[in-house]
């Protein structure tokens, strides 16, 4: 099976994009599995520290690895916003493919030292985990709050230096997106936009992997235009949490009798595997089409 540095590299050449999605239980680890193995795409599940301290560090690897080996399908753990060396160790030793060490709250300089000193300690645990760091505002919290105005996007220069200077394997800009979906997002009524030619500047500026994080209510054009200009992975967790507790909700109000976990829960899977699916299909378009839509924005 491909390394996920090989997934990465497949996708970027083909100017398509990995979806990655976090999970808290088995109940989405499931519909993520199920959704990208019906459609034959690989796939990352994320978990971040509030998510493996629910799961397990070592439990969240354990099931992923089970999956993965079943059946070899491209299936990767990343230990998702991890905010110091200590939790970052513990899930690089765990058996973690990925690992997003995100201090980005620091000042600019303070970032570079601690990330380029975290990139070092978690090689020398597995030379073949992948690091991402992250610069620029994109808020915090998966949930359903307001969203920040006109926070400052990451600059090309900043990209280039900090990936230089660290040498992380991927880079988490901030290109007008954000964590979590406003109300009216949420209700369908507003989508996220992002700065598309931003996306293609710091692509250039690093030629590195890059990561879009708080993707979760972005208008599908505009994840489109970005994969096109370079995105190679997508974050989705805040339409997972809604998709996990509206199917609760309707499978609840169909059975409000049932006390059985495993008689209610296919439920909840189902209506998660369907955005799931829908964003795999998104973000797995053909180059051809990425790119028209790119050029469209950019022509």
């Amino acid at each position: 099976m491909k390394s996920l540095r090989e997934v990465l590299q497949e996708a970027d050449s083909k100017a398509v994009a990995i979806g990655h999605f976090n999970i808290s239980d088995l109940v989405a680890l499931k519909a993520v599995f199920d959704g990208a193995s019906e459609l034959q795409v690989p796939v990352v599940v994320g978990t971040s520290e509030g998510e493996r301290e629910f799961m397990g560090v070592r439990q969240a690897a354990a099931l992923v690895k089970s999956l993965r080996d079943e059946i070899g399908f491209p299936i990767y753990l990343n230990a998702d916003h991890t905010h110091s060396v200590q939790s970052a160790v513990a899930a690089a030793k765990a058996g973690y493919d990925w690992i997003v060490f995100d201090i980005s709250t620091l000042p600019f300089e303070e970032n570079i030292r601690q990330t380029k000193a975290a990139v070092e300690a978690l090689k020398s645990i597995n030379p073949n985990i992948l690091i991402e760091g992250e610069i620029g505002d994109i808020g915090s919290g998966s949930e359903i709050h307001d969203l920040a105005a006109n926070a400052a996007l990451t600059t090309p220069a900043e990209a280039r230096q900090f990936v230089a200077e660290t040498r992380v394997d991927t880079l988490a800009p901030a290109v007008g997106n954000h964590h979590g979906m406003s109300k009216a997002i949420a209700a369908g009524e507003a989508r996220k936009r992002l700065n598309i030619d931003r996306i293609r500047e710091i692509k250039a500026a690093t030629n590195t992997f890059l990561t879009l994080h708080g993707a979760s209510g972005t208008d599908d054009g505009d994840l489109q235009k970005a994969i096109g200009a370079g995105i190679t992975v997508v974050h989705i967790n805040t339409e997972v949490r809604l998709a996990w507790r509206r199917g609760f909700d309707a499978a609840f109000a169909q059975q409000p009798a049932e006390i059985v976990p495993y008689k209610i829960l296919p439920h909840v899977v189902d209506t998660v595997k369907k955005t799931i699916k829908a964003r795999l299909e998104l973000f797995s378009a053909s180059q051809a089409q990425a790119r028209a839509r790119a050029a469209v924005d950019h022509p």
